[in-house]
């Protein structure tokens, strides 16, 4: 079974040829901000867990005193 890097040219190649270039050009902008948008919600999903878990050290710390 070939890997996505091995297949990602072939896959672009056959979306050429059913989509047409003017829409898969379309297709992949759509992609490429649907990524944008999942990724900036994955860093803002990282960085609250990140704050809670501080907050959660730092509520325990001060229990201890």
């Amino acid at each position: 079974m070939m890997g996505l890097g091995s297949g990602l040219p072939l896959f672009v190649v056959i979306g050429f040829l059913v989509l047409g270039p003017k829409r898969m050009q379309a297709m992949l902008g759509q992609l490429a901000r649907a990524k944008a948008e999942f990724d900036k919600a994955s860093r803002g999903i990282k960085s609250r867990v990140a704050a809670e878990l501080a907050g959660d050290l730092v509520r325990e710390d001060e229990s201890n005193l």
